[in-house]
């Protein structure tokens, strides 16, 4: 999965001719328009899915992958996910991450001491959140600020952090 990231899911079909609304799990929805292709991840295969056409509709992405033209085709693929590779990926600016190489990642105190492993990213209007789960099974909310958040090394997997006044 390191080599893969989610861009969406399927949540239901769109019509009978082999369309697809999809939960886009990706910053930027615009991104699909730039795809060629994705992988939907069946469970047990990925298969290669050519993107067609791309439509909006509040805030899922419908979409229409070639050699597919029957609702029959697609339905079974409900609640699946769609990915893409790395190298198809959007590319960060400094200090942005995938949400999926910091997870588990070892969060420090700036003195060292381990607080816990960062179990999941929140994201809100302000700013994300992250959420690191001591030993002892208690739940951190850290604001992903450069106050909070001094540094993030995603090939060793750690982060070392700054706790404000108030968050412990």
């Amino acid at each position: 999965m390191d080599d893969y990231l989610k861009v969406g899911v399927i949540t239901t079909t769109h019509g009978i001719k082999g369309e697809v609304k999809v939960f886009p799990t990706t910053d930027d929805v615009k991104r699909f328009e730039d795809l060629k292709e994705v992988l939907l991840d069946t469970g047990k295969e990925y298969i290669p899915l050519e993107i067609e056409r791309v439509r909006y509709f509040k805030n899922l992405v419908i979409l229409k992958f070639k050699k597919i033209d029957n609702i029959n085709d697609i339905e079974k693929y409900k609640g699946k996910d769609l990915l893409v590779t790395r190298e198809n990926a959007v590319e960060l600016k400094e200090n942005e991450y995938f949400i999926y190489d910091l997870i588990d990642s070892k969060v420090f105190t700036e003195d060292g001491k381990e607080l816990g492993i960062l179990t999941e990213v929140l994201t809100t209007a302000a700013n994300d959140v992250f959420v690191v789960k001591t030993e002892d099974k208690k739940e951190i909310l850290l604001p992903f600020i450069e106050e909070c958040i001094l540094d993030v090394d995603i090939s060793n997997k750690t982060i070392i952090v700054h706790l404000m006044d108030g968050l412990v």
